[in-house]
C-alpha cells in the first residue's frame, strides 16, 4: 500500500525571508516574506500533510506510527522508536539569519528534545553572498560574552563566500549563520531548538525584539577552529554523488540528464528526495508506482520500496537531486574513519 509521497505546501513567514522560495515552486507569490518551506516534518507545530495517493489530507506522524519499519526501515525505527528522525527544509535568506548555534543530543535532551545537527546544500547565491560557519580564531568564554555584548561575534566567525553546489556540515554547537542573497537545501535532525546568540539589535515580525539565548549558547558552543569548514566532494554527472556521511544522516548528490536507476533497499531506511533542479519522475519498480516530482519539491520513498529509476524531465539540461536517507549499511571502518563528511 505503501507509495512516494508528496506534501501540501508548509510555509514559514520569518523576518529575514524573501520571495525566492515562492518562485523556485512555482507558486503565486503572497505579501509575507517567506523564509522555509518545511518539506518533511514531524514536529508537531507544523506536520507535512499528504497531498497525492490514498494517504491524501493525512498527516505525516500517523502515517508513520501506521506503517513503522515499513516506512521508516526496520533498524531507523528500532533507533528511533518508530518516530522520523529528520526534518527538511528549504531556507531564503533574503537578509541575514541570526547568529546562533544549536545544542547536541545530550543538552537537548535536558529541554526534552532532540539535538540539531544539520547540513546545508547552496541551490543560489547572489554574487558576493557568504555565511558563517564555525570559529575563525579560537576565543575564551570570557571573551565570547563579552563581544556578544559589543556586537562583534562576527569578527572571530569563519566567513564563506559561496556559489551553487556549495555544502556545509553543521554538528551541534559550530556557530553559523546564513546571511542575505542565498537559498538553500537543509537536512537536519528532527528538532527545532535554536540558540540565537545575535540578531543584529532588530524587531521580530511582531516589532518587538527577538529572544536571545547567549548563555544557553555558552553550553553548546563548539569554539575550536577547523582547517576546512565547507565539504569538498566529486559532483559527477550520471552519479550519486557521496556528500554527507554522519551519524544522523547520509546525504547523495545526483545529477542526471537521463533515466538513472537507484536501489537503496540495502540501507533499511526511507529516502527524502529533493528535486533541486529540473523535473522529473520516480517508478518505483516492485510497485509500478510513479509520480512527478517538481523542481522546488520534495518526496518520501518508504524504505520497503526504495528501488526506483530516476525519468529526468528537465529539457533544458540536467536533473539534479538530494538524497538524505539514515545509511544502516555501514561498517565500522566506515563509522570511525567517515564520521564527520566525506570528500569521495
Amino acid at each position: 500500500m505503501l507509495y512516494p509521497l508528496l506534501f501540501e505546501p508548509n510555509l514559514h513567514p520569518t523576518v529575514w525571508g524573501g520571495r525566492q522560495i515562492q518562485k523556485y515552486k512555482k507558486q503565486t507569490l503572497t505579501d509575507e516574506p517567506i523564509g522555509e518551506s518545511w518539506e518533511v516534518s514531524v514536529v508537531p507545530s507544523s506536520v507535512s500533510i499528504i497531498s497525492n495517493g490514498e494517504f491524501k489530507g493525512m498527516s505525516l506522524d500517523k502515517v508513520v506510527r501506521k506503517y513503522g519499519a515499513e516506512l521508516l526501515g526496520k533498524e531507523v525505527c528500532e533507533k528511533y522508536n518508530g518516530e522520523f528522525p529528520l526534518l527538511i527544509k528549504f531556507i531564503d535568506a533574503a537578509a541575514d539569519l541570526s547568529i546562533q548555534v544549536h545544542p547536541n543530543d545530550e543538552l537537548a535532551r535536558e529541554e526534552g528534545k532532540n539535538g540539531k545537527t544539520e547540513c546545508w546544500y547552496i541551490i543560489d547565491a547572489k554574487p558576493g553572498a557568504y555565511l558563517y560557519a564555525g570559529m575563525k580564531e579560537k576565543i575564551s568564554k570570557e571573551e565570547y560574552v563579552k563581544r556578544v555584548e559589543e556586537g562583534t561575534i562576527c569578527e572571530v566567525l569563519a566567513k564563506h563566500v559561496v556559489k551553487t553546489g556549495d555544502v556545509f556540515y553543521l554538528p551541534a554547537g559550530r556557530v553559523h549563520a546564513i546571511c542575505g542573497g542565498i537559498l538553500l537545501a537543509e537536512v537536519q535532525q528532527n528538532s527545532d531548538i535554536t540558540y540565537r546568540i545575535f540578531d543584529y539589535n532588530r524587531p521580530g515580525l511582531d516589532g518587538k525584539p527577538r529572544q536571545l539565548h547567549t548563555t544557553e549558547a555558552l553550553r553548546a558552543i563548539d569554539f575550536n577552529v577547523q582547517d576546512e569548514y565547507r565539504t569538498i566532494y566529486n559532483n559527477k554527472e550520471q552519479k550519486a554523488n557521496p556528500c554527507i556521511e554522519s551519524p544522523f544522516f547520509t546525504v547523495r548528490i545526483v545529477a542526471t540528464n537521463r533515466p538513472f536507476h537507484r536501489n537503496l533497499i540495502k540501507y533499511d531506511s526511507f529516502i527524502v528526495t529533493m528535486c533541486l533542479e529540473g523535473d522529473c519522475e520516480i517508478q518505483i519498480r516492485s510497485t509500478d508506482d510513479s509520480i512527478l516530482l517538481r523542481e522546488g519539491h520534495s518526496c518520501l520513498i518508504p524504505a520497503c520500496i526504495a528501488d526506483y529509476d530516476i525519468i529526468p524531465r528537465n529539457e533544458k539540461g540536467m536533473t539534479r537531486l538530494l538524497d538524505a536517507y539514515i545509511n544502516n549499511n555501514k561498517n565500522l571502518v566506515d563509522k570511525v574513519t567517515r564520521f564527520l563528511h566525506i570528500a569521495d
